[in-house]
């Protein structure tokens, strides 16, 4: 692709590289000049333009971003997003529906280090998306690329977004309580986490902070996923939660988290059925740790002890006002 001022007569079909004000309206830059637009730049006196002009090869930029926008996302449908219409070397990705992000950041790196003017920009991976979120912007930045990085680029971001939507439709609270029972607002900040994503708080229970009625409130629980909100924090793998989700037959995969507000969450299961048993932070609807291990658990996604502690980096959240014991 070249770029340059070139006499007005020549410039037919070249892209303009600078906008240009007209007496009347006002030629974008990027645009294909015509010959309207040529007699009109000479009405106004204009004698040279500067155009880009693109050579054998090269792919103008609208068809560069729809062809990658392709090869990220071969089967939208599927894939749970919507590819938009090109404009300005720009294609923007919006998620149909709500989910989580899936996404290959290897790809993404892969196709983003071809060349300079192919650019993909996502939310992280993992995000939460409602219906409608855009999650991707693919932008091809000046007029054209070869073809032959646009290739590249395709081959190395291949099949790199999809969204995780979600396939837990219901969850059972169960609280302990030590003394006073509990405010509710944990529950109303619960049921929010959970409509997010389409999901029903279907039963709420409150029992004594002992092993026995937890372990057996869990134990006949009949929901999708079982969450745990003791009234006293767990401080460690075999205090009261823990030590009940066992007790009803159930294993504990993980304690703690590298998240704060979050650290003190554990998580296991029940004959299949996830269990999560939340920090007392849960109790606010502000972000903690909490939010990445339920909103992954309701969309089906796999949590290892390795994903958690790969959430450091990133995890240090803000404080909410209401927080007991402050950082600092």
């Amino acid at each position: 692709m070249k770029f340059g001022p070139v006499p007005l007569q020549e410039a037919l079909g070249g892209v303009l590289a600078h906008s240009v004000a007209l007496t009347r309206g006002r030629l974008r830059k990027g645009r294909v000049l015509d010959a309207a637009d040529i007699s009109a730049l000479g009405a106004d006196g204009h004698n040279h333009v500067v155009i880009a002009r693109l050579e054998p090869g090269d792919v103008g930029e609208d068809a560069a971003a729809s062809r990658l926008a392709a090869a990220l996302v071969p089967d939208p449908h599927t894939a749970g997003l919507r590819i938009g219409a090109a404009s300005t070397g720009r294609v923007n990705l919006h998620s149909l529906g709500p989910g989580l992000l899936e996404l290959d950041t290897t790809r993404i790196d892969a196709a983003n280090a071809v060349h300079p003017m192919i650019t993909v920009a996502t939310l992280r991976p993992w995000s939460r998306c409602a219906e409608g979120t855009m999650v991707a912007t693919i932008k091809i930045i000046s007029y054209a690329v070869p073809s032959d990085a646009l290739v590249a680029a395709s081959a190395a971001g291949a099949r790199a977004l999809a969204l995780r939507p979600p396939v837990l439709r219901t969850a059972e609270l169960i609280e302990t309580s030590i003394g006073a029972g509990a405010t509710g607002k944990g529950r109303r900040a619960i049921r929010q986490r959970l409509q997010r994503l389409g999901a029903d708080l279907s039963r709420t229970r409150l029992v004594a902070h002992d092993t026995a009625p937890l372990a057996e409130a869990i134990a006949s629980s009949a929901a999708d996923v079982i969450l745990v909100l003791t009234g006293s924090a767990t401080s460690d793998l075999y205090d009261t939660a823990p030590e009940a989700l066992r007790a009803a037959g159930g294993t504990v995969t993980h304690f703690g988290m590298p998240v704060d507000p979050g650290n003190l969450l554990f998580y296991g299961e029940l004959g299949g059925t996830p269990v999560i048993g939340l920090p007392g932070c849960a109790r606010s609807p502000a972000l903690n740790g909490a939010d990445w291990v339920l909103e992954r658990i309701l969309c089906g996604v796999t949590i290892g002890e390795g994903d958690i502690m790969r959430m450091g980096v990133g995890g240090l959240l803000k404080e909410p006002p209401s927080r007991p014991r402050p950082r600092e």
